[in-house]
């Protein structure tokens, strides 16, 4: 299983705000905004932060991908 953070990318357009304006809002430090643009893993206290200066939810942020195989099917 992958992380994406691709949902929040999405919600920092509808709000207008850049990666730098959530790094400043949610006391981020450069080493997550990094992680979080190349869909790695984060404490789940930087995503706490997240959410809390966006006003939202963990589910509008991330999200879970399955793996897939060469040919595109879902690994179990």
């Amino acid at each position: 299983m992958a992380l994406s953070y691709n949902r929040l990318w999405h919600v920092l357009v509808d709000k207008k705000m850049s990666r730098t304006d959530l790094r400043r809002a949610a006391g981020l430090t450069t080493n997550a905004l990094a992680k979080l643009g190349k869909d790695e893993s984060v404490p789940l206290e930087t995503l706490e932060k997240v959410c809390k200066a966006l006003n939202c939810t963990f589910d509008e942020v991330v999200e879970i991908v399955p793996d897939k195989d060469e040919s595109g099917r879902i690994i179990d």
